[in-house]
């Protein structure tokens, strides 16, 4: 039977990193089948109980679609292979292989990103018509008019495209910072929409996906499992 850390067991559970779960285990706050253990390289299979402070934990092996979130670094490509850049995929370090990105980011663009092995969640996340929504914020180049808000809620109409964009809604945090929620996913498209008002994304990070924001402690190049209340929300 297929089995998995204890440590990795109570990441994917809790969408902490190994390293936490390790902590919570050496406190002696996790029991296998009734019994306290503190060694988090224990391993365990769906046939085990495994409690955390009374809470019952899930466990998934490998066996079982994986799914991950991580925090893309600037000069990371999202691809499962590239004879030129590193790719996401060189970020997960311990996991098998089979994974594969959810969509894309450009190679200067960081921030949340998914990694699975499951196709058709993968599809339910990037499939235009669910217009899931994506949460940028972008540094530019030049201060923002405040008019710019009215006029993506609108749709611009990209070089190139025959239709405007969706709405999307802009939030001005400074003059030259702003954050921006898309509903779809066009070629560059966040970086398209400013160029094509007169101004110049400099540095862009995505921080949501469809209600799933990246954690701050994530720092760039790490990743840590999706909990199941993650994965459920599509």
């Amino acid at each position: 039977m297929e089995t998995i850390r204890l440590d990795k067991c109570l990441a994917m559970n809790f969408g902490c990193s190994r390293r936490e779960a390790g902590i919570l285990i050496r406190k002696g706050r996790v029991t296998v089948n009734g019994n306290f253990v503190r060694d988090a390289a224990l391993k365990v299979s769906p046939d085990d109980a495994v409690c955390c402070d009374d809470s019952d934990l899930q466990v998934v092996t490998k066996a079982s679609p994986r799914y991950f979130m991580l925090n893309k670094p600037v000069g990371c490509v999202s691809a499962t292979d590239d004879s030129e850049y590193p790719t996401v995929m060189s970020c997960l370090r311990d996991e098998a292989g089979g994974l594969f990105p959810v969509g894309r980011l450009d190679l200067d663009t960081e921030g949340l990103i998914f990694i699975t092995d499951d196709g058709a969640w993968a599809h339910r996340v990037t499939a235009p018509s669910r217009k899931c929504p994506k949460v940028y914020e972008a540094v530019l180049e030049q201060p923002l008019d405040p008019a710019l808000k009215e006029i993506f809620a609108k749709g611009v109409l990209l070089r190139g495209e025959k239709t405007p964009t969706l709405p999307a809604e802009l939030e001005i945090l400074e003059p030259e910072k702003v954050r921006l929620t898309i509903h779809e996913g066009r070629y560059h498209q966040v970086k398209r929409m400013f160029a094509s008002q007169g101004n110049h994304v400099v540095a862009l990070r995505r921080i949501a996906i469809g209600g799933i924001f990246l954690p701050g402690d994530l720092a760039p190049g790490d990743y840590r499992p999706l909990t199941p209340e993650e994965i459920a929300l599509f």
